[in-house]
């Protein structure tokens, strides 16, 4: 199993919020034998969505190999001013390149959705994800973790998650991990 995790922060230092959120899912799903990869938007240089251009270009090629490959997503988004940030809603936009595929869009794919703001109003950040996330086919997990960034670290410790949210993010990654082998062993017994 392969998890993708999407950082749609534009942040590259590895102490940000994302950085800290990737590390902590990276450490987790490592443990119960999950590879994982991070995408980070910072570094991806996915160009501004233009469905007329004549080639695909090279940073949209990779995300979409990407995207596609994994088995199921986490999305790390903050948020600004009521949403996640345009340039992550962009990056989902290029997915309309594979609407001809097979399996297009991220078809069929487990999404894990987190959402960060200094106030309490992460949830809307959540909302607009999962929008995405259904229009693009995929299936958002039942459960997702808004969070009150003011109370994501330790106190004492701020390079630590607090024992709060370290509750809910391990949930996150029980119910990807679940939900994925229980399909996958459903789908071979289809196949037999």
């Amino acid at each position: 199993m392969k998890v993708l995790i999407f950082s749609g922060a534009l942040e590259r230092r590895p102490q940000s919020t994302s950085g800290k959120l990737s590390a902590y899912f990276i450490d987790q799903l490592s443990d119960i034998g999950v590879e994982t990869e991070v995408f980070n938007l910072a570094d991806s240089g996915i160009p501004l969505f233009d469905i007329t251009l004549g080639k695909k270009p090279i940073a949209v090629e990779v995300m979409i190999n990407k995207f596609q490959e994994a088995d199921a997503h986490i999305w790390l988004a903050p948020l600004y001013h009521g949403s996640i940030p345009g340039v992550m809603k962009n990056c989902l936009d290029w997915l309309e390149l594979t609407s001809q595929f097979p399996k297009p869009y991220l078809m069929d794919k487990m999404i894990g959705l987190v959402s960060w703001a200094d106030g309490a109003q992460a949830m809307q950040g959540i909302n607009t994800m999962d929008a995405v996330a259904k229009s693009l086919r995929a299936w958002p997990l039942p459960f997702s973790v808004p969070i009150t960034r003011s109370e994501l670290f330790h106190l004492s410790d701020p390079q630590r998650i607090s024992a709060l949210y370290a509750a809910k993010l391990d949930l996150m990654v029980r119910l990807i991990s679940t939900k994925h082998i229980a399909t996958f062993k459903q789908e071979k017994t289809e196949r037999i």
